[in-house]
């Protein structure tokens, strides 16, 4: 049996499970915001987030606080970390710690700790950055705090997370999971976190609720659902020191189980050989903006398993198309789905489409808001593996896999073939878009599909690490 691949992410099955996460639109404005009555200790802290990016476009604001964001942590342009470290001894000069690497990986998440000491005698450990567990030693930019500085973090002011309390909205967009913010402690990444022992590379969570938050110290799960800025609302501190996140723009909807330690496939906006489009609502949501216009999923799949997504075909839904198609399109893609070496799934007006301009015949016309399911089988034998397409929950087609192709690499594809935009939007099960009525897990107890992924007694997975890790 061929190995299943995937791109890089969490994949580990057992320990302990982060439940949810968030997810920030940038073009909604969406952040947490809290003002604090009193400072709390402004020269040792510790901050710790998860976070998954989406859109890698402008700065990203991911925490910020005090006036014209006098301290910050965001995601340049360029695609480095920026931590704008200043404190009341430096006033308003330039005192940051830019980072060589760049995050511009959206198929995984990313641990990041600022542990901060401005006490301590040697300047570069008044603030040290670790990034999975390791820490960070090269810098583009590396001005530390002066010794003994009070930060404008942790004082009494408003703290934003997902938007830069300046005003300049730079607003977040991707997800976050496991946010913890530590007063009086400069910890280390280990606190947070471990390496597993049976694959020692791998960098995940640990239990944080034993650790001391101290004042305005807090602990964002982002378990609950509700709006509010109490213990039922997204933005709910449950470290037990009850400093409670005022929501705003983020809905039930906005909460997701696509996290560090169960990472779901979206979409990839990286890849784009031809046309143009964009990615939103956590890259679950595609909008050509030209003609021929597509992208793929940031998880794929090979030789094995039976899995699962749904695309409901949204605005000008007849020159919309999604299904899965093989890894060699990469590099072999033209001007519509003909180009592509292996495509199976719902294409254009009203047809199923294999390998390219093939037509498998004419079903059914398609509407806005007609959600279509797509089911590979890679258990079959050879010349029997299968994707099955579903319309509203019924199926429509089931159309057997080429031999020459089936134990190459699949992926997700969703695209449009009009110069009018088109729209879809994705559910892979952990940030399902639209919101579904059914809310239908897979065999395993991941995702929520509208309708349900076992079809016809066959159990079909939702493409996320646990699935794929314990299915290859």
């Amino acid at each position: 049996m061929t190995a299943q691949t995937i791109l890089p992410a969490n994949t580990l099955s057992g320990g302990y499970n982060v439940a949810n996460s968030l997810r920030f639109n940038d073009g909604s404005s969406d952040f947490l915001s809290k003002t604090f009555s009193s400072a709390g200790n402004q020269q040792k802290m510790t901050i710790s987030f998860w976070i998954k990016r989406s859109d890698l476009s402008g700065t990203k604001e991911v925490i910020s606080q005090g006036s014209g964001s006098a301290c910050h942590i965001n995601f340049q342009a360029s695609g480095t970390l920026e931590m704008n470290l200043r404190n009341s001894v430096d006033g308003g000069s330039n005192v940051f710690l830019i980072t060589n690497r760049l995050f511009r990986d959206v198929s995984a998440w990313y641990h990041i700790v600022l542990a901060l000491d401005t006490t301590q005698g040697t300047a570069s450990n008044r603030a040290k950055l670790y990034v999975n567990g390791v820490q960070e030693t090269s810098f583009g930019t590396e001005n530390y705090p002066s010794q003994n500085g009070n930060l404008f973090f942790n004082e009494n002011s408003a703290m934003q997370i997902g938007e830069d309390t300046g005003g300049s909205n730079y607003n977040y967009d991707g997800y976050m999971a496991e946010f913890v913010f530590i007063n009086a402690e400069q910890l280390a990444p280990t606190s947070f976190g471990e390496f597993d022992e049976d694959s020692p590379t791998i960098w995940k969570p640990i239990d944080v609720s034993g650790l001391t938050f101290g004042t305005n110290g807090f602990y964002l799960e982002f378990k609950q659902s509700g709006t509010s800025q109490n213990s039922s609302g997204l933005g709910a501190d449950t470290s037990g020191q009850d400093n409670h996140f005022a929501v705003n723009n983020l809905t039930a909807g906005d909460q997701s189980t696509d996290t560090c330690t169960n990472n779901f496939c979206t979409l990839n906006p990286l890849y784009n050989v031809d046309g143009s489009y964009t990615l939103s609502e956590g890259n679950t949501e595609f909008l050509g903006t030209g003609g021929n216009d597509h992208t793929l999923g940031t998880l794929g799949v090979q030789g094995s398993g039976k899995w699962y997504f749904e695309a409901e075909f949204d605005t000008n839904s007849a020159a919309c198309y999604a299904g899965f198609a093989d890894s060699d399109l990469a590099n072999n893609l033209a001007t519509d789905a003909a180009g592509v070496t292996v495509f199976i799934g719902m294409y254009r007006d009203d047809y199923v489409m294999q390998i390219g301009g093939n037509n498998d015949g004419a079903y059914t016309n398609v509407s806005a808001g007609d959600i279509f399911g797509f089911a590979m089988n890679l258990d079959a034998d050879s010349g029997s593996r299968t994707v099955i397409i579903q319309k509203n929950g019924s199926t429509i087609d089931t159309v057997t896999i080429p031999t020459a192709n089936e134990d190459k690499i699949f992926l997700p594809i969703v695209g449009d073939t009009s110069a009018s935009d088109g729209k879809l939007k994705m559910n892979f099960g952990g940030t399902p878009n639209p919101t579904p009525s059914s809310a239908v897990s897979d065999a395993n107890g991941f995702g929520a599909f509208e309708y349900s992924p076992t079809i016809g007694g066959v159990a079909y997975l939702a493409l996320c690490t646990k699935n794929l890790g314990s299915n290859g």
